[in-house]
């Protein structure tokens, strides 16, 4: 890996930080937070953004994908969020969120390697 392609790549994560703060941010003001939709929404979105550029730009997967796409996701966050609702006695929203974010990202990362291929 080049020294460019490397800050690129840093520089893209924290691009996709940025934009993760702002969409969790966005729909939680939305949802009044009761249930950790932002995280999800993120999470489902780059699953599916990841899939396209795998499939259809893969040269730039390291850059897009690995940067950009890996600074927006965040598993971490969702597992926190899920052990937060469980703390809270809200064991079935805490199983809803953890099995609903795993099944639906994945659906969306094979959506969007579908949508990619046709690219």
């Amino acid at each position: 890996m080049t020294p460019l392609l490397f800050a690129l790549a840093s520089l893209a994560g924290g691009i996709g930080a940025g934009l993760r703060y702002l969409v969790d941010l966005g729909v939680m003001s939305v949802t009044k937070g009761r249930f950790p939709w932002g995280i999800v929404i993120v999470n489902v979105t780059g699953s599916f953004a990841l899939g396209v550029v795998t499939a259809s730009i893969p040269e730039s997967a390291f850059i897009v994908g690995a940067g950009l796409l890996g600074g927006y996701t965040t598993f971490s966050t969702a597992m926190l969020d899920t052990l937060a609702l469980w703390k809270d006695g809200r064991r079935p929203a805490s199983v809803m969120h953890l099995v609903g974010t795993l099944v639906a990202s994945v659906i969306a990362a094979v959506a969007g390697l579908g949508v990619g291929a046709l690219l």
